[in-house]
C-alpha cells in the first residue's frame, strides 16, 4: 500500500511540474506544510495520550478483602442501549467540511462518533423545531429517512458554535430548512438500486416555488425496500411522506405548514459472538430468523411511525427584526418484536447453553461434538425453529382458574408456551417553539428563543402472535409460585388478577413517561474587522414522572398511579472568537460550560415494574473547549482542530435478562465521568482545476476517569442486589468505536460533466464497550494480584486495526429541459469481512472462567454498492 501510495504522488508530481510550471512549486510547498504540521500534532497528541492512560484503573488489596458481599454472576443480555441507534452519521455527510463529511459517510459505516460523542449532544432541528428525542435526548436519522431531497437545505455546524436556533450542544447544530417557499421550483425522481439494508429506492419531489398569488408547496415521498437486505433473514420496507405549504400574506408575514412521517418495517440483524460466527461461516450471522412454511421469518421486526405537524408563523417585524413561532405536535407508535416464552428453555439459538463451548466447559465431549457438528451442518438447527415453539403451543392444554378474579370463572384452552410480543415505545409531544433574530448594528446579531415541550411516551407490551396457542397468562413467570397456586405477588395488574390476554391485549406492564421541559436563550453576535466572537446563555427547567398504568403484585404502592415529580433546573454559557490573521488564516477559539438535566430512561430503578428513582439522582454537568486553525485559498481548504470534554456526573442504565434470579435485571451506574480530547485534521487541494486531494485524520483518547457507584436491582423484586458498590473504570477506554481514523481521497472532476474518485481509509484504537461488573473488587476478591485470572478478568480488548478501499463516480446530462444524474459508488471494495468495527463485553458474567461469555462483536459490511439515478425538470 505505501508503495503504491508514493507511485500515485510521485506520479502526480511530474505532472503538475509539465501542466503547471509556475504553480506547482509553491502548491506542493503548502501541501508539505500542511502535511508535515498535521504529522507533528498527531505525534504529540500520541506522545500524551499514551502517557496518560499508561495505567489502568487499579483495585486496591484492601478493598478486595474487605468485601463481604457475593460474587454477582451476571446472564445473558439483550442491551437496551443498542436497540436504537444512536447515530447521526445520514446528516453530518451533507457537511460542507471535509473531517465532517467524511466522518458521516466514510466512517459512519464504522461506527465512529465525530469527537466520541452521542448524538445527544447534537442538537437537530427541522425548521428551528428540536427533534432530539425527550426520553434519551438522542437524534435518530430513522425519523426522517427516506426524504432526503425534501430536507436537503441543512445548516450544519460542528463543535461549539454559534446558533440563530438554540443554544445546542458540544457536538453541534443542525437546523433542515423545510419552509415551501425556499424550494426551487421543479419536479426530481430518483431511483436507486444497493445491496445495504435496502435493495431499492424510489423518491420524488415536486415544488411549485413561491408562486404570483403567494402560494409555495412542495410534496415529497419515497419507498425503500428489500426482501432480504445484506445480512441474512432480514427485510426492509419503509415509506415516507412530506407536505410544505406556505402562503404569503404580505412583505412582512407568512404562515407555513409542515408535515412529514416515515412509516417503516425491519426485520433486525443480530450481534453474536465470534464462536457462532465461526461456526455458522460468516461474520454476519443472524440469530433473529428462522424457516416457516418454507420462508425466512424474522424474530425481531421493528416498526415505527412517528409523524410530526409543524404550524409557523414568519413575522417580519421591520428590517432588522423578525420573529419566528411554531406550534409543533408529534405523536405514532414505535417498537419492537421479541420472543417471549413460558416453562420452556430459551428458544433463541445462539443462547449459550446451545452453543458447543458450554458442554466443552462442562467437560461433554460426546455434546460438544454432537453440537458443533450440528452448527456447522445444519442450518435449521443454528435458527429460530418457528415448528417447535407451534408445535408446543398445541400440546399445552392448561386450566386457568378464578380469571379477573371472579370465583369459578375457570377458562380451559391451549397456553401458549411461546408468544411473539412487541415491545411498544409509543409517543406523544406538543411544543411551541419562538424565535427572535434582530440586527443591532452592522456589527451586532442578537437572538433569543422559548422552547416548551409537553411529551408523554407510552411504554407497554403488546401480544402479536400466539403461535398457535390460544391465550396467554398475564402473570410474572418468574414470581416463586406454591404448586397449583397463582399468588397476589405474581400478579401483573392486580385490579385484573388471573388476566387472559390474546393477540392485540397490552400485557406485562403499561406506564408512561411524563416529561415537561422549558428552555430560553439568548446570543450575541459580534463582527469586526479582524475578530469576530459570540457569546451565549441558557436556562432550562425540566420535570418528569412516571404514571403507572397497572398495579404490580409486587409492588402494590409503587405502581400504579402518579410517581413524585423529580425537577431540575439548569444553564449553561458558551462563547468563541475568530481571530482572522489574514483573509486566508484564522484561528477560532470555542469554550463552554453546561449543566444537563438526567434523562428518564436513565433514572428509574425498573420502571417497567415501579417508581423507584435512583438515590442521588442529579443533573450531569459538561465542560468543553476547542481550538481551531482555519486555511482557506482558492486552493486548499483545510482545518486542523484541537478538542477537550469532561462529562461529569453521567448515569449509565442497562437492563439485561439474569439467568440465576429468572427475571430482569436492572445494572446503574452514577457518578460516571467521561474525558474526551483529541485532535481532528482535514485538508482538501483542488491541485488542478480537475484534480482534488483530501486528507481527513482524527486522533482521539474517549476514557472514562471517575470511580461510579452501582446499584443492581431486579425487576419482580425490591431486593436491592447491590448497592454503592464501586466500580473502577479510570483511565478504562469508552468503547464500541474507532477512535483513530484516517482517509486519503483522489478525486478527477471532468470538464465533460463526469467525475471519479477513490478513497483509501485506515480504522484504529478500537476497544470492546466493558462491562463494569468485571472492574469491581467483588469480580476478583478470589484472584491474588499476580494470577492470571485476574488479569484476565480486568484487560480491556483492543481490537485490530483495518483498512478499506471505497470508489465512486458520476456523470450527468443536460437533454432539452431535463437533467439526468447517475451517480456510483462502492464501498469496502477489497471485501474487508473481518473488521470488528466494534462491539461488547457481554453482562453475563463468570468470575471463576471469563471466556465462558465472550464478546459479541459489530463487522462492518464487506463490499456494498449504492447506484443512484435521478430526472430533473
Amino acid at each position: 500500500m505505501k508503495n503504491i501510495l508514493y507511485s500515485f504522488l510521485t506520479g502526480l508530481k511530474k505532472l503538475l511540474r509539465k501542466s503547471y510550471p509556475e504553480r506547482h512549486k509553491t502548491l506542493l510547498q503548502n501541501l508539505r506544510n500542511l502535511l508535515r504540521l498535521g504529522i507533528l500534532v498527531f505525534l504529540i497528541l500520541c506522545f500524551f495520550t499514551g502517557k496518560a492512560i499508561a495505567q489502568k484503573d487499579t483495585i486496591p488489596e484492601s478493598e478486595k478483602e474487605i468485601v463481604r458481599l457475593p460474587v454477582f454472576t451476571l446472564s445473558d443480555t439483550d442491551l437496551d442501549g443498542y436497540d436504537e441507534s444512536q447515530d447521526i452519521s445520514g446528516l453530518l455527510q451533507s457537511s460542507r467540511d471535509i473531517f465532517v463529511s467524511t466522518a458521516g459517510y466514510t466512517f459512519g459505516s464504522a461506527r465512529y462518533r465525530v469527537r466520541g460523542y452521542g448524538s445527544e449532544n447534537f442538537a437537530v432541528l427541522i425548521n428551528g423545531i428540536p427533534v432530539n428525542d425527550a426520553e434519551t435526548g438522542r437524534a435518530y436519522w430513522s425519523s426522517w429517512g427516506g426524504l432526503n431531497d425534501a430536507l436537503r437545505n441543512q445548516d450544519i455546524k460542528t463543535g461549539i458554535v454559534a446558533s440563530p436556533f438554540t443554544f445546542g450542544g458540544i457536538g453541534g447544530v443542525t437546523n433542515i430548512e423545510a419552509r415551501a417557499s425556499k424550494y426551487r421550483k421543479g419536479v426530481k425522481l430518483t431511483y436507486s438500486l444497493a445491496n445495504r439494508s435496502y435493495r431499492n429506492r424510489l423518491m420524488f419531489l415536486a415544488s411549485t416555488g413561491l408562486m404570483n398569488n403567494g402560494w409555495a408547496v412542495t410534496v415529497s415521498g419515497s419507498r425503500r425496500w428489500a426482501q432480504e437486505g445484506y445480512v441474512e433473514g432480514t427485510f426492509y420496507d419503509a415509506w415516507s411522506y412530506f407536505v410544505s405549504v406556505e402562503k404569503k400574506i404580505n412583505n412582512s408575514h407568512s404562515i407555513g405548514f409542515v408535515a412529514y412521517g416515515t412509516p417503516n418495517k425491519r426485520g433486525k440483524a443480530g450481534v453474536s459472538t465470534k464462536e457462532a460466527y465461526d461456526l455458522a461461516g460468516t461474520n454476519y450471522y443472524n440469530a433473529y430468523w428462522g424457516f416457516q412454511n418454507g420462508e425466512k421469518r424474522n424474530s425481531r421486526i421493528g416498526n415505527y411511525h412517528q409523524p410530526i405537524m409543524m404550524l409557523t408563523d414568519y413575522w417580519k417585524i421591520n428590517d432588522k427584526t423578525k420573529l419566528t413561532s411554531t406550534l409543533s405536535y408529534s405523536f405514532g407508535r414505535g417498537g419492537s418484536t421479541a420472543l417471549n416464552w413460558v416453562e420452556a428453555g430459551d428458544p433463541r439459538p445462539d443462547y449459550y447453553k446451545h452453543l458447543p463451548s458450554y458442554f466443552y466447559y462442562l467437560d461433554d465431549i460426546s455434546a460438544y461434538n454432537y453440537y458443533r457438528e450440528q452448527w456447522q451442518n445444519n442450518e435449521n438447527f443454528r435458527q429460530v425453529n418457528w415448528d417447535h415453539f407451534y408445535f408446543a403451543n398445541s400440546k399445552y392444554l392448561y386450566t386457568v382458574n378464578n380469571v379477573e378474579g371472579i370465583q369459578g370463572n375457570d377458562v380451559t384452552g391451549f397456553r401458549s408456551k411461546y408468544i411473539i410480543e412487541d415491545r411498544r415505545n409509543d409517543k406523544s409531544q406538543l411544543g411551541l417553539n419562538l424565535i427572535l433574530n434582530k440586527d443591532i448594528n452592522k456589527n451586532t446579531d442578537i437572538s433569543g428563543g422559548l422552547n416548551m415541550t409537553w411529551f408523554k411516551g407510552f411504554h407497554f407490551k403488546e401480544i402479536v402472535d400466539l403461535l398457535g396457542g390460544e391465550y396467554w397468562l398475564d402473570i410474572d413467570k418468574y414470581a416463586n409460585q406454591e404448586p397449583f397456586e397463582i399468588t397476589d405477588l405474581a400478579q401483573s395488574d392486580l385490579r385484573h388478577p388471573n388476566r387472559i390476554v390474546t393477540t392485540g391485549d397490552r400485557f406485562g406492564y403499561d406506564y408512561t413517561s411524563n416529561i415537561n421541559s422549558y428552555n430560553i436563550f439568548a446570543q450575541g453576535d459580534f463582527t469586526y474587522n479582524m475578530v469576530d466572537f459570540y457569546f451565549a446563555g441558557m436556562l432550562s427547567y425540566t420535570q418528569f414522572w412516571r404514571t403507572g398504568n397497572m398495579q404490580n403484585g409486587r409492588f402494590p404502592d409503587e405502581s400504579l398511579g402518579d410517581s413524585e415529580k423529580q425537577n431540575f433546573f439548569n444553564y449553561g454559557l458558551k462563547g468563541g472568537l475568530s481571530y482572522k490573521i489574514n483573509g486566508r488564516n484564522y484561528i477560532n477559539v470555542n469554550g463552554a460550560y453546561l449543566t444537563r438535566a438526567p434523562y428518564f430512561r436513565n433514572s428509574y430503578i425498573s420502571p417497567r415494574t415501579r417508581d423507584y428513582v435512583i438515590s442521588n439522582l442529579k443533573s450531569e454537568t459538561i465542560y468543553s473547549g476547542d481550538i481551531s486553525y482555519i486555511l482557506r485559498t482558492s486552493v486548499i481548504k483545510s482545518r486542523l482542530t484541537f478538542y477537550y470534554t469532561q462529562f461529569v456526573d453521567q448515569t449509565w442504565a442497562r437492563s439485561f435478562y439474569h439467568d440465576d434470579l429468572n427475571t430482569f435485571v436492572n445494572y446503574l451506574m452514577t457518578g460516571v465521568n467521561k474525558q474526551n480530547k483529541g485532535v481532528e485534521l482535514g485538508i482538501e487541494a483542488n491541485v488542478t482545476p480537475t484534480v482534488t486531494l483530501s486528507l481527513v485524520a482524527g486522533k482521539g483518547q474517549f476514557i472514562y476517569n471517575s470511580r461510579p457507584r452501582v446499584t443492581i436491582a431486579q425487576d419482580n423484586d425490591a431486593k436491592i442486589i447491590a448497592e454503592n458498590r464501586t466500580v473502577y473504570l479510570k483511565n478504562y477506554y469508552v468503547g464500541g468505536m474507532p477512535q483513530t481514523i484516517g482517509s486519503f481521497g483522489f478525486k478527477y472532476n471532468s470538464p465533460k460533466y463526469w467525475f471519479a474518485g477513490i478513497k483509501i481509509n485506515y480504522f484504529d484504537d478500537i476497544y470492546l464497550d466493558i462491562n463494569p461488573e468485571r472492574r469491581t473488587a467483588e469480580a476478583v476478591k478470589n484472584f491474588s494480584s499476580d494470577d492470571i485470572r485476574a488479569k484476565e478478568t480486568l484487560e480491556q480488548e483492543k481490537l485490530a486495526s483495518a483498512m478499506t478501499v471505497d470508489v465512486y463516480g458520476g456523470k450527468s446530462w443536460k437533454v432539452g429541459d431535463y437533467y439526468i444524474g447517475l451517480n456510483v459508488s462502492i464501498s469496502n471494495l477489497l471485501n474487508n469481512t473481518d473488521f470488528a468495527s466494534g462491539g461488547f463485553e457481554q453482562l453475563r458474567f463468570d468470575s471463576e472462567n471469563v471466556y465462558k461469555f465472550p464478546p459479541r462483536y459489530f463487522y462492518l459490511y464487506g463490499l456494498t454498492y449504492f447506484i443512484n439515478l435521478n430526472f430533473r425538470f
